[in-house]
């Protein structure tokens, strides 16, 4: 088998089941496996998935064990020789794994790949491709100052040799994994990429970014930006710091304040609330046995959209290429709000931030 597709999930019904979609179009001529990991879900996403995917392999943690441990579990069951770590928040294109894991195949030292992310708006997303955070670095990134942080070297769209890539989604193969032991489970959730992706630089391989592959990250879904994630994120780089760059005691109590000094200034992003002129289905046709509890026009392309509208994307119509691509290429994007119809789904959803929890409607049935 080529590839395992591993899903960690934690109360995110919806975008699992519009995230296994679109792997499963993106899977469809490959020799390919989906393993879905709930860390004891409560919203019906076992469920969901034993109902309308019974094919795919379904872990159900008892407890949530975290981001480390669940992965760790579901690439224990993976067959394929490559392993995909992916965010159920997330949306691939039917062309993601083809692209990468043909780039793959072609470097002798690959170590993880990543992919060009963008959130629900079709904004790039900086931390797809990211620097070592050295104590220094870490300490103006938590202060607000992201000098040094992002991987600014190579632009979204080109390929080069990064350090960090993102947890969000990662490529790489079961025998590199393996051999730096996956992911490390001192971390609760936050960090772990970070030191997954130093481990495996320490180990001789190069890691990638190649931003010839775009996917969507709704990010924010799976957890809030509150006092607990805080807490987490900020715990997450001392475990990271103590670990791999620890030195003197002066130098250990500089960046132990600076990182708790960082909790005071902290400010939890505001809600966006962005207001819409109409909202606007981007389809070729309209499926009758689907009712919409809004008012809404039909358009068949981005370029007759006025601004400030809000763009349904029908999944039953369109690719997730076709979808993402409009997302990144659209030249009013900065004015405009994106959903999407998944096909045959009875749901829309999207997010306008990725500082918050993305959008999820659920569409009455027909009696």
């Amino acid at each position: 088998m080529k590839l395992s597709v591993v899903i960690l999930s934690y109360n995110v019904r919806y975008f699992l089941e519009l995230c296994i979609k679109s792997v499963q179009a993106a899977i469809a001529d490959l020799d390919a496996e989906v393993i879905v990991v709930d860390n004891h879900s409560s919203d019906a996403s076992c469920q969901m998935v034993k109902t309308l995917f019974p094919e795919i392999t379904l872990i159900e943690n008892k407890q949530n064990l975290g981001f480390s441990k669940g992965n760790n579990i579901g690439v224990t069951q993976a067959n394929g020789e490559y392993i995909c770590l992916l965010n159920p928040d997330t949306v691939v294109a039917e062309d993601t794994f083809k692209k990468t894991l043909a780039f793959a195949e072609v470097i002798p030292k690959m170590g993880i790949l990543g992919c060009q992310l963008i959130d629900g708006r079709g904004q790039f997303l900086p931390e797809s491709k990211r620097n070592i955070p050295t104590p220094i670095i870490s300490i103006k990134k938590v202060l607000g100052f992201s000098s040094g942080y992002y991987a600014k070297h190579v632009s979204p769209s080109d390929i080069g040799e990064v350090d960090v890539l993102v947890g969000a989604f990662m490529i790489l193969k079961k025998t590199v994994y393996q051999h730096v032991k996956g992911f490390d489970e001192d971390y609760f959730m936050y960090g772990e990429d970070i030191d997954l992706s130093y481990k495996v630089l320490k180990a001789g391989f190069q890691n990638f970014y190649f931003g010839e592959a775009s996917i969507i990250h709704y990010k924010g879904e799976s957890t809030l930006k509150d006092k607990t994630y805080a807490k987490r994120f900020y715990g997450a780089m001392q475990i990271f710091y103590n670990k791999h760059f620890k030195s003197n005691w002066a130098f250990d109590m500089m960046v132990w304040f600076g990182i708790r000094g960082s909790r005071l200034v902290l400010k939890t992003p505001k809600k966006v609330d962005k207001k819409t002129s109409g909202r606007i289905l981007l389809s070729e046709h309209l499926d009758v046995n689907i009712k919409f509890p809004f008012k809404f026009e039909m358009a068949e392309n981005l370029k007759t959209v006025a601004v400030n509208s809000q763009v349904i994307f029908d999944g039953n119509t369109m690719s997730y290429k076709q979808i993402i691509d409009d997302m990144i290429s659209s030249d009013k994007k900065k004015f405009l709000t994106f959903r999407i119809l998944p096909k045959n789904a009875q749901f829309i959803i999207g997010s306008d931030s990725s500082q918050q929890q993305g959008e999820v409607i659920v569409l009455p049935k027909l009696q």
